[in-house]
């Protein structure tokens, strides 16, 4: 170059033109930017992908921590996991733990869910502590609401896949996959449920297709418009609302949403009533339509009327923060995730006169964290590399949702472990993987199907373990006594 090019590294990046010191080089729209942390943690996965042995993860790790260092969080976070599990490694729980901080400091999501993970079940040395667990799952559960409302490539759908799950496996699917061939002759001939499903894979990047929201919402226009499929009026509607794939056109969208409701479809209901109290600031015709949806069992009905309860705009009522609690509740039970986050909100501090105060309990805030898009965008990742009989990367994948506290994952990796196809795992630390994952997932919030599991491990001799038929029976019973019909 004939021009001086300044490096700075604090940030992991070098400016070509139009920097702080040099004016830029004309025909440029601003400055050049090349991300040397993203290029050099790219070709950690490279190599990871094709190591074969311990040594070959530990040069991957030394790129890896370069990388963190040039401030790619997801290499920090990778680091982290391979430090606690020993990958390739030696165990260091400490660096772990410090390496997780780094990359929450840059609130990547999945270094928030391993820290709220380690101080829930003290692990990595750190103490049981249930109030900074909850911390950071809250701020992990309060991002996930926001990013839902703000799909990307970089997003995917959350889906408890379990590799043992023969049935699950066999309908993932890809652009290129015959099922999803077949689904899309079969929306073409006008079959609404297949519109919906294509539409749906697109839009959240499901059953192992690539998210490409544009696509998707050409599929919601010909379901809504020539099928005139009440579910993808609807879709169609919400989009056109928001503006996601397509230019915002507010009257359209209502349109569609009303074809919608005429229809019977309930989520249109809500949404209209939503316009009604955002856009005409008529609270009696939301209201009205919020009580018919949530009659009929919609989950963010339940959520819009504990809203209007607690900011005093039911008309001719005044605000009722209890009355709001309630239908914050019914929301959350239903599977709304704001719900859930508000609900934990009030257990925290309690309401006086009506609600207990749980300020250690994180129930709500780590089943909303669960949800987040880029906790599925690294379980999709895992289950690709499975399908592709990939199973060293499956396995890392795994492990990083595994160390976030996420159950089917850690059940995964316990599978992959168990099973070590073609050896590639060291048979001692396999075994040692084995027990290590699957004793996790009974720690989990629901483990009414791994007391199973642990119960048979008990039960049957393995390496170098004896039979434990008392231990065995404990697990059964505790499967038992949660209705397991095992």
């Amino acid at each position: 170059f004939r021009f001086t090019i300044i490096l700075d590294d604090t940030e992991g990046y070098f400016v070509i033109g139009g920097g702080k010191y040099i004016r830029g080089v004309e025909g440029y729209f601003g400055p050049v930017v090349y991300h040397r942390g993203r290029a050099l943690y790219s070709l950690s996965l490279h190599k990871l992908g094709k190591a074969s042995s311990a040594e070959e993860v530990s040069r991957a790790l030394s790129l890896l921590l370069q990388a963190g260092c040039l401030a790619d969080t997801r290499a920090l976070h990778m680091s982290s996991v391979l430090y606690s599990a020993g990958l390739g490694t030696q165990k260091k729980p400490i660096k772990a733990w410090l390496l997780g901080l780094l990359g929450a400091q840059r609130d990547d999501r999945l270094a928030l869910l391993h820290l709220g993970h380690l101080h829930q079940q003290g692990l990595q040395g750190q103490p049981v502590d249930p109030d900074l667990a909850y911390a950071y799952y809250a701020n992990i559960a309060h991002q996930t609401t926001l990013d839902r409302h703000n799909p990307s490539p970089q997003q995917t759908t959350v889906e408890p896949i379990f590799l043992n799950n023969d049935e699950v496996l066999n309908i993932q699917t890809n652009e290129n996959h015959h099922i999803f061939q077949w689904l899309k002759h079969q929306a073409r001939k006008g079959v609404t449920e297949a519109e919906q499903a294509i539409a749906r894979m697109l839009f959240w990047g499901q059953q192992g297709v690539t998210p490409n929201i544009q696509e998707a919402v050409r599929h919601y226009e010909r379901g809504a418009v020539q099928w005139e499929d009440p579910v993808s009026m609807y879709d169609y509607g919400i989009v056109l609302l928001q503006g996601h794939g397509v230019k915002k056109d507010v009257s359209k969208g209502i349109t569609f949403l009303k074809k919608a409701m005429d229809k019977g479809h309930v989520p249109a209901m809500n949404a209209l009533a939503w316009y009604y109290e955002q856009f005409e600031k008529d609270y009696k015709q939301a209201v009205q339509l919020w009580e018919q949806a949530d009659l009929l069992m919609c989950p963010e009905a339940a959520l819009n009327l504990g809203v209007i309860y607690s900011q005093g705009l039911y008309p001719g009522k005044a605000a009722n923060q209890y009355m709001a609690y309630k239908y914050y509740l019914k929301s959350a039970e239903r599977g709304n995730i704001r719900g859930g986050i508000l609900i934990a909100d009030i257990w925290t501090t309690g309401m006086p006169g009506f609600v207990n105060r749980h300020p250690s309990d994180a129930v709500w805030v780590k089943w909303a964290a669960e949800h987040n898009g880029y906790l599925g965008s690294i379980l999709r990742k895992a289950l690709d590399a499975y399908l592709k009989n990939d199973r060293f990367m499956s396995l890392l994948y795994y492990l990083m949702a595994a160390e976030s506290g996420y159950a089917a994952a850690q059940f995964n990796v316990a599978y992959l472990c168990e099973q070590n196809s073609g050896g590639f795992l060291d048979p001692v630390y396999a075994s040692d993987c084995m027990w290590r994952y699957y004793n996790l997932t009974i720690q989990s919030q629901n483990p009414n199907t791994y007391f199973i599991r642990m119960g048979d491990l008990f039960y049957e001799r393995r390496g170098n373990r004896q039979k434990n038929l008392f231990s065995a029976v404990q697990m059964y019973t505790q499967a038992a006594l949660r209705s397991n019909p095992q």
